[in-house]
């Protein structure tokens, strides 16, 4: 049986990715960590940014707003969301976040299960800039390969 080591990831070891607006930190991945259930980051906002509508259709996604004000659309509907609120956000449902506040805002972020693959765990619903084509999300596990799960059948 194979054992996973833990390990300690430094933000600043992680590229930023700006594809869908703010900063995106994917930290905790099967390629970062070796996870096998989900991978774990850190979203950075600043006032008047925003992350795209997109959808998850295998992992429901955690968030846990530490810093700021954002509104968040489920599913066409806004809600608010400030530091010290947690969000679960079901398999499926549509969701973008806005930074509506005068600060920078800081959002930890869980998705899992993970997909199959990682071309199929995120998928954008609208580009982020006027004629700027959908891009594929940020690798978090290998193409064409699934993590093993210890104890969990394929």
């Amino acid at each position: 049986m194979h054992k996973t080591s833990p390990r300690i990831v430094d933000l600043d070891e992680i590229e930023p990715n700006r594809k869908r607006g703010g900063d995106l930190r994917t930290l905790l991945t099967p390629l970062t960590v070796g996870s096998t259930s989900g991978f774990m980051g850190l979203a950075i906002m600043q006032p008047g940014e925003r992350i795209s509508e997109h959808y998850h259709p295998y992992s429901e996604e955690f968030v846990y707003l530490v810093q700021g004000r954002l509104e968040v659309d489920l599913d066409g509907e806004t809600f608010p969301l400030r530091s010290d609120q947690g969000l679960m956000i079901p398999i499926d449902m549509r969701h973008r976040f806005r930074n509506v506040g005068d600060e920078e805002a800081r959002m930890v972020f869980h998705l899992g299960p993970l997909a199959p693959e990682p071309r199929l765990g995120h998928v954008d619903t609208e580009a982020t800039a006027e004629g700027e084509s959908l891009k594929p999300y940020p690798l978090v596990h290998g193409e064409g390969t699934r993590p093993e799960r210890p104890g969990v059948p394929s």
